[in-house]
């Protein structure tokens, strides 16, 4: 029995949908998002500075961390630091350190550094992002590790910040022009 002008019609537009179906599947595949780990800050992280002259930490820390080792393009950190959190170990040095002569935390509370790139290096990781500090921004790159923990994983970089660049403090004053900082940021999931 032979199927009908109708049926033939049918049939055949149902065989042009199959192709158009896997091509709509594969395009939508391609866009298809990737879930970045989140991860939040712990307790026990350091955000350290030091130079010949003068050294210490700043004890109040909060971001937002997305990474995946895998997959670091895709990471992203957006952390803050408290300029009021500043602790050198010495009472007079925290308020001078405070005042508008350095940080000016009345107009500058907080430290703000934004990532752009995030890449794997032969020893670790690389950020590069923009540091904002006493109304300043700054291109910044870290180099970093990420260890893996139980519980989730430590962060681990170091870089020399030029405190002059952002304005801070008097140049060629008492107090070298290149600040080293230390950061060890424990994190779990989310």
């Amino acid at each position: 029995m032979r199927p009908t002008i109708n049926e033939w019609i049918r049939s055949r537009r149902i065989g042009y949908l199959y192709p158009i179906l896997a091509l709509l599947i594969l395009a939508g595949s391609a866009f298809t998002f990737v879930a970045i780990q989140e991860w939040q800050v712990a307790e026990g992280y350091s955000i350290a500075f030091s130079s010949p002259d003068v050294s210490g930490v700043f004890k109040t820390v909060s971001g937002k961390i997305a990474f995946d080792e895998q997959n670091p393009a895709a990471s992203q950190f957006d952390m803050t630091i408290d300029v009021n959190s500043i602790n050198t170990g010495n009472g007079l040095q925290n308020k001078h350190a405070k005042s508008d002569e350095w940080f000016d935390a009345a107009r500058y509370p907080t430290i703000h550094y934004t990532s752009e790139k995030i890449a794997k290096t032969a020893s670790g990781f690389s950020v590069t992002g923009t540091l904002e500090m006493h109304g300043v921004k700054k291109p910044v790159s870290i180099p970093f590790t990420f260890q893996r923990t139980p519980k989730g994983g430590v962060f681990a970089g170091s870089c020399a910040i030029n405190r002059s660049d952002f304005s801070i403090g008097k140049p060629g004053g008492d107090v070298a022009e290149q600040i080293k900082v230390d950061v060890s940021v424990p994190v779990t999931k989310k």
